[in-house]
């Protein structure tokens, strides 16, 4: 089989077929996370009326690796009961009273909510946070309602399965191998993915089971045109697709958004209650979770599994797709990640088990770093050039993979001081790691959105931040004595 050129998208991204990670070798940083959900009703059928049992069995197969692939389940009390309760009066208005519902909230900052078939549906805290009302979080998760009542979340799961078996084909016949990591981000990607017609209809049907609940028809309009304005903003950052990339918020979208609505009420009917919502979201993350770790300057902090790394000056560090990367000038990359090894698996007998390409078996050598057991390892193809180690962390296994264009004295030296500087975290390290939350401040009579944005100093691009996160446009007035979402960093 001819190697594809190796893209350093691709290799940061972790979707490279040189990278040829077994579908059960790679478990991301974070690690299997627990499946923790909660269930609107203990007592009530298994599954949405209508639909297939076989449904329910289809998305408990999914739930884990949903789980896994945004970032494990984030638990926040006060909003758990508020989605509880939610759910219980959508799927009333809905006509399925008696019916179970999971709701998960992902640990994710992406913007995202999506359903799987069996009536399983999930909320990132990242939509939590964009959210301004109830009545707006009730038309997302009412359209997601609709989708699995509607059917469309089995459609979606079926080409899902077709992916699978494509890959199967793949790896038993062909004789490649898939990559975990290229895997777990296409099912994602899959199961977060409607038509346009699928879209519109669960537009059609969410905003008539927000409306018959008793929330503002209009909210759904209005929540799309906040996607669009956080879109742009993030675009900005590059930091990647989010809920557009599966539910554009387009002008014709939103525009049958709002003549939808006006079919149940005029704007301000309904219920709404801001300031219940914003309460209840008060404290909760804020972008990148630091379960996978938190980046200060050039080093890397793992509060979880306890360890650090320093990057050389030359490199850029950042979170990527549930690993950290880091880029120099001349093109050369790292990728940090974690993998499931056997404790009873010697590192060397992992490191030359065939899930890179090219490794060349005579260089690999083992030592201690810092107290941590290592092993190092050559690698070589047509393109590039890899230093590859890995490390045993409290029974964990990282990986260090440096990929350059040029087998540079300066490549090698970074990759070895990369390495050295691998140790345990101490009580400084975790010192530096910041928290980031969202927050409420409530606006005073002389307040305006340039005077309450100030209070993220911290932040770069505070005002247009504060902007997007309270649907506000500039100039729009403040009310004075209502809260406005702000971003602490502690």
């Amino acid at each position: 089989m001819t190697e594809r050129p190796l893209t350093r998208r691709a290799f940061l991204a972790g979707t490279s077929l040189v990278l040829v990670a077994g579908i059960a070798g790679c478990s991301g940083l974070i690690g299997g996370s627990n499946v923790s959900t909660r269930q609107t009703s203990g007592s009530a059928p298994a599954v949405p009326a209508g639909t297939d049992p076989e449904d329910r069995v289809i998305g408990l197969r999914e739930h884990p690796r949903i789980i896994a692939s945004f970032g494990g389940v984030y638990e926040h009390r006060k909003t758990e009961l508020m989605l509880a309760r939610m759910v219980s009066k959508l799927l009333a208005a809905a006509g399925q009273p008696a019916t179970q519902f999971t709701i998960t909230i992902l640990d994710s900052s992406e913007v995202n909510a999506f359903a799987l078939p069996g009536g399983f549906i999930y909320v990132t805290r990242g939509i939590l946070a964009l959210a301004n009302d109830m009545s707006e979080l009730a038309a997302v998760i009412s359209h997601e309602i609709a989708h699995v009542t509607l059917r469309h979340a089995r459609e979606r799961s079926a080409k899902v399965r077709q992916s699978e078996i494509v890959d199967r084909v793949i790896t038993t016949v062909l004789g490649g191998v898939i990559d975990a990591n290229a895997t777990a981000e296409r099912s994602a990607q899959s199961l977060a993915a409607f038509s346009q017609n699928q879209e519109l209809e669960a537009d059609r049907e969410g905003i008539k089971i927000a409306a018959r609940a008793g929330y503002d028809p209009h909210a759904a309009a209005r929540f799309l045109t906040a996607m669009g304005r956080f879109a742009q903003f993030v675009s900005a950052s590059e930091t990647g697709s989010d809920f557009l990339s599966s539910h554009p918020s387009t002008p014709n979208r939103i525009q049958k958004a709002i003549e939808e609505a006006r079919n149940y009420g005029q704007p301000g009917q309904g219920v709404t209650d801001r300031q219940g919502y914003l309460s209840t979201i008060d404290g909760i993350d804020f972008g990148d979770s630091t379960r996978q770790g938190a980046i200060v300057g050039q080093r890397y902090i793992s509060p979880q599994h306890r360890l650090t790394f320093t990057v050389p000056n030359t490199y850029s560090l950042q979170m990527s797709n549930q690993a950290v990367v880091a880029v120099a000038g001349d093109g050369a990359a790292l990728r940090f990640d974690s993998a499931s090894v056997a404790p009873s698996t010697p590192l060397a007998d992992y490191l030359a088990s065939g899930w890179i390409a090219g490794l060349r078996p005579e260089t690999i050598t083992l030592r201690t770093v810092n107290g941590i057991e290592t092993a190092t390892g050559i690698a070589h193809t047509d393109q590039w050039h890899f230093n590859v180690s890995v490390a045993r962390v409290e029974g964990n296994v990282f990986r260090f993979i440096f990929a350059g264009k040029d087998d540079s004295a300066a490549f090698r030296s970074a990759a070895e001081q990369t390495l050295s500087s691998l140790r345990r975290t101490q009580q400084s390290d975790l010192a530096a790691v910041r928290t980031v939350r969202l927050g409420l401040v409530t606006a005073g009579a002389g307040d305006n959105a340039d005077t309450l944005s100030q209070r993220m100093p911290q932040l770069n691009r505070g005002r247009e931040l504060f902007l997007v996160l309270n649907n506000l446009l500039p100039g729009d007035p403040v009310d004075a004595g209502m809260p406005y979402k702000v971003v602490s960093v502690a």
